[in-house]
């Protein structure tokens, strides 16, 4: 295999292209590869770890029986966290007792054009935003608050800011377009921040809900 006889190690394309042509130990190299992010990826979009183990193998089982379908367009790894995704949703919507809908089927023109959602709980956070996310609570209650996320909006917010794909990348992953990930980001940061600030922000610096026609207001 390219790149082993070097004592190299053989990049993700070129481990596809000798699975593609039957090498049974590429495939199992690549599957070692991505196999941790991607149940890793599922697992946070799932939140179930019986779930998520099981569309990690149908990701890979996907994967084999489409190897002659990648044309080499996007990079490996785009390809294969799409499929996932993919999995991970048809999961949950199995899970949800609806049918499978393709995530770029989701109303995505709608998220420009609808108003920004004004928070209803503004307020100064108790401690230091980087100090409160170490602690075991706070990730408890962003778990929490993740999963009360809109499905599009959680995805979009797992890959970007969980995950740390691009926009770009995240794009592809969902089939939508970088506009789209840029407004499903902003609304779930801002549910996300608001939900947390229920829940860590300081009462006696609460903003009245004026949405900006006076700004300052305090709740009395």
């Amino acid at each position: 295999m390219e790149g082993m006889e070097s004592g190299t190690s053989p990049s993700d394309l070129e481990l596809l292209r000798s699975a593609r042509e039957g090498q049974w130990v590429a495939f199992e190299a690549l599957v070692a590869r991505f196999e941790p992010r991607v149940f890793r990826l599922t697992w946070r979009i799932l939140q179930q770890r019986q779930d998520a183990e099981d569309a990690t193998q149908q990701t890979f089982i996907s994967v084999m029986e489409h190897l002659d379908q990648f044309r080499e367009e996007a990079a490996v790894g785009t390809w294969i966290f799409r499929i996932a995704t993919n999995q991970a949703l048809a999961m949950l919507r199995k899970r949800r007792g609806r049918n499978t809908v393709r995530l770029d089927t989701q109303a995505n023109q709608g998220d420009d054009e609808t108003p920004m959602p004004h928070p209803e709980f503004i307020a100064q956070w108790r401690d230091d935003p980087a100090e409160l996310a170490e602690r075991r609570e706070v990730k408890e209650l962003l778990g929490q608050a993740l999963s009360e996320l809109d499905e599009k909006y959680r995805m979009v917010f797992v890959l970007r800011d969980v995950e740390e794909f691009s926009t770009k990348e995240t794009a592809e992953l969902l089939g939508i377009t970088e506009s789209n990930v840029k407004v499903r980001l902003l609304r779930a940061r801002l549910r996300l921040r608001e939900r947390l600030t229920r829940a860590l922000g300081d009462e006696s610096t609460r903003l009245a809900p004026d949405h900006g026609h006076e700004t300052g207001n305090r709740v009395t």
